[in-house]
């Protein structure tokens, strides 16, 4: 306990003796980010896949599962957007290419108003989609570990999932209970083979979300939406997915201007995610019904 006291009493000079460059109007600082999610193939059908057809596909996954992004931040307002990066053979199609239509651009944070808005392109459409900062009920364990040369805090919370977080997704657990009529039904026909697949998948609730702050930084905000805390967040560990920021340059020489986001339609996150389901659908309905009207040409 008495360890911890003098780490807090340290970091609490440090951060008087540096608010000095904070309180100056035109602060800026910038920080790069590091986000790798995991995917445990096995669980996912690749027990049957031959090592290298596995080493290929985590190849391919390996552009929209590991990413770099830069936060442009003041005091009060960010900018998080993802550094842009060759695509990888066929990431263009298939599954790469679907996830492709889920990324926006850069996400505009302002802490003081509590919003967060993004320009998305989806399927020809821009959106500008505009949701509150989402907060969290932060529990400080007083937990400290370095990060760099910044001595970081630990606090938890539990956080809902967003129905698109892909990166939480998981497969159901089996059921032992199928009927000798359900094995019929995988039979038929390729129109119910594609609807399995969403029916086997099922979305928590909620996940546990560890982030590590660091109060020689003393802005409320972080890595995508997570802010909330009494100093920038250099680390998220929430569900599958970890971000780690790699460096942080404080009031650059070249300042860069955070601009929020003006164009597409307006609509709310809710309104947009209802958006994107129907266009879901329409196409699960339209790929489902050619794939089994041409079964069904005898």
């Amino acid at each position: 306990m008495r360890i911890l006291s003098i780490k807090l009493a340290i970091c609490t000079l440090f951060t008087l003796v540096t608010m000095s460059g904070f309180s100056q109007s035109d602060f800026q600082g910038k920080a790069t980010y590091i986000s790798k999610t995991t995917i445990d193939l096995d669980k996912w059908g690749g027990k049957e896949l031959s090592p290298e057809r596995k080493k290929m596909m985590q190849e391919r996954m390996k552009s929209f599962l590991e990413k770099t992004y830069v936060l442009t931040f003041s005091k009060t307002e960010s900018t998080y957007k993802e550094e842009e990066q060759l695509d990888a053979p066929g990431g263009g199609r298939g599954f790469g290419g679907m996830m492709k239509s889920f990324t926006g651009g850069a996400q505009y944070k302002n802490v003081k108003e509590g919003n967060i808005k993004q320009e998305q392109d989806f399927f020809g459409k821009q959106f500008l989609v505009i949701d509150s900062i989402q907060k969290l009920d932060w529990e400080m364990s007083g937990e400290t570990k370095q990060i760099g040369k910044y001595m970081c805090f630990k606090a938890t919370a539990m956080k809902p999932v967003d129905e698109f977080d892909f990166s939480n997704m998981r497969r159901k657990s089996p059921k032992k209970d199928k009927t000798k009529d359900q094995a019929k039904v995988v039979k038929d026909s390729t129109k119910i083979k594609t609807s399995s697949f969403m029916e086997d998948i099922e979305m928590p609730k909620e996940v546990e979300v560890t982030a590590w702050y660091t109060m020689q930084v003393p802005v409320s905000s972080g890595p995508g939406e997570f802010s909330g805390l009494p100093g920038l967040i250099l680390e998220v560990n929430s569900g599958k997915t970890t971000v780690l920021c790699s460096s942080i340059t404080l009031n650059p020489s070249q300042k860069e201007t955070i601009k929020e986001p003006t164009k597409g339609k307006v609509v709310t996150k809710k309104e947009y995610q209802d958006i994107v389901k129907k266009k879901m659908e329409e196409m699960r309905e339209m790929y489902g019904g050619r794939r089994g009207g041409k079964s069904g040409r005898r």
